[in-house]
């Protein structure tokens, strides 16, 4: 991969620190930041909450400095719980000696307030999720009952007006989808430049074995990621389905799957990489704002069969990378009962994961950094 450390005019000498939400595990949203972390070597990491050893050696290796979320009691499991006090916690942070701030935030780091001189970059993931349009998917009835139900939606109702009115903390966004940019467009009222997030294609590669008979979905166990269709379609159709990932709805998910339905927990690297090598397809049941695992699998050569909506409309390409199916556990089903993985070839499958290579990314995002700079006027 080309160091893209080398050549920096745009940012040479100035102070940089990057922001994160939190950090408790390799997800999209932390490959995307190790991206960022290989631009800039020597800039300090702020985050709500660190778990030590949860991310790559990469981000564990900077000055990570934490918030006031840290020292909460049982914060590494219970920190979900502590989301009003995130608007707190991410504005203590000073950044009073900082000439450039770059966010990567799906929650409260683009939140984060700049002195007049800085300017702030923030690569997007989501407008905050359950504040705005996902609601139920957390905190509705069905979960939580009735009255905490009706308490959790007015302390997110002042979260989404939270949200909205720091949007202009914020000098340019950058969405990690077009599907994103609309998000960002319909509830901050900014404009957003499209990057994808990058996808280490070095490493997820075709192995050239013949596949598995078993479908597979890698996610975190959270509900929004609608897990349960997946498993559903697979009772319904009778189909080996793998999952991979952990998360709070394990227990739940685990007493929804039938005798087809395995759970192998969470796996990284290598294992990884095989289980997606292996797989007769992957699985992508939820909407997603951008969907990095559904590249991954492409990059190894797998079909995938996604919901056709979301980030994976910008991913999948019918009939040739896999196949997008309408919402609901029949589709879903039925798309499993009739999936012909030897319809498509590896090879082309890997071919359209490549426009997603981490350098395109890394390059890419230099030149809106560089973009950003001028526009700020920062010297």
């Amino acid at each position: 991969m080309p160091d893209a450390t080398i050549q920096r005019p745009a940012w040479a000498g100035l102070r940089v620190a990057l922001v994160h939400d939190w950090l408790t595990g390799m997800r999209g949203g932390e490959k995307v930041l190790e991206s960022i972390c290989r631009l800039f070597p020597d800039a300090p990491l702020y985050t709500l909450l660190h778990v030590p050893g949860s991310v790559s050696p990469l981000i564990e290796s900077r000055a990570i400095h934490t918030s006031l979320i840290q020292r909460l009691p049982q914060a590494v499991r219970r920190y979900r719980e502590y989301l009003p006090l995130f608007p707190v916690a991410i504005e203590q942070f000073d950044f009073d000696h900082v000439d450039l701030i770059i966010s990567t935030s799906h929650c409260a780091a683009k939140s984060v307030v700049k002195t007049g001189r800085a300017v702030h970059l923030c690569y997007c993931h989501s407008p905050m999720r359950y504040a705005w349009d996902q609601f139920d998917a957390y905190f509705g009835p069905e979960r939580l009952g009735r009255w905490p139900s009706a308490l959790a939606r007015q302390v997110m109702a002042w979260m989404a007006r939270w949200d909205r009115d720091t949007a202009h903390r914020v000098d340019m966004y950058l969405a990690n989808s077009h599907y994103v940019a609309g998000r960002i467009a319909r509830y901050y009222n900014r404009r957003a430049t499209v990057l994808h997030p990058p996808v280490d294609t070095d490493f997820f590669t075709p192995a050239g074995a013949t596949p598995a008979p078993d479908f597979l979905v890698v996610s975190a166990l959270v509900p929004y990621k609608r897990l349960d269709v997946a498993i559903d379609a697979a009772n319904r159709a009778h189909a080996p389905l793998v999952v991979v990932g952990s998360g709070p709805d394990e227990a739940r998910l685990r007493a929804r799957a039938g005798a087809t339905v395995t759970f192998a927990g969470s796996l990284e690297g290598d294992a990884l990489r095989d289980r997606y090598r292996r797989a007769r397809a992957v699985l992508l049941p939820g909407e997603e704002d951008f969907g990095i695992v559904p590249v991954e699998a492409m990059a190894c050569g797998r079909p995938v069969i996604a919901l056709g909506t979301g980030g994976a409309t910008e991913t999948v390409v019918p009939g040739v990378t896999g196949r997008l199916v309408e919402p609901g556990v029949e589709a879903f089903a039925a798309a499993l009962q009739e999936f012909d993985d030897a319809a498509f070839d590896p090879a082309v499958i890997r071919a359209h994961a490549e426009r997603f290579a981490a350098a395109r990314f890394e390059s890419a995002f230099a030149g809106a950094v560089t973009a950003a700079l001028g526009a700020g006027a920062v010297c």
